[in-house]
């Protein structure tokens, strides 16, 4: 019975270290942050996580692409989202943790929609409104 129970207890934590490594945050500069001013191209609203690309102006006129990942639609009706808080064409202020290898690409820390509420981070390390 005990080699059974090993078994199954092996077959959990194989199952389980995937899982908790997809929810690193090790790919973000949590000690950096970047504001985005733009215009929201997609706001997808899926599991695991819901995604926004942000359309922003760069440098010489051209437009950059960034895309932040947020949590899961579970935790973010939890604070405030909705399935309908941005849609393509919004404009919208950004604050995200960077990646790190300095591709345009993010995790959300807080978001201001054009009426001006802003709404807290995937983390939720609060609200606080972008500078």
């Amino acid at each position: 019975m005990s080699r059974m129970r090993a078994a199954i207890a092996l077959a959990v934590a194989v199952v389980a270290v995937p899982a908790l490594a997809h929810h690193s945050y090790a790919m973000f500069d949590l000690t950096k942050k970047v504001t985005l001013k733009g215009t929201v191209s997609t706001f997808k609203w899926s599991n695991p996580h819901a995604w926004l690309e942000i359309q922003v102006p760069g440098p010489g006129g051209s437009m950059e692409r960034w895309a932040v990942e947020m949590t899961s639609p579970n935790n973010l009706v939890r604070q405030g989202w909705k399935r309908t808080t941005f849609k393509p064409g919004d404009k919208a202020t950004i604050v995200a943790h960077p990646l790190r290898d300095g591709k345009k690409g993010g995790s959300l820390f807080t978001a201001t929609t054009a009426d001006g509420t802003v709404l807290g981070s995937a983390s939720g390390q609060g609200s606080e409104a972008p500078k």
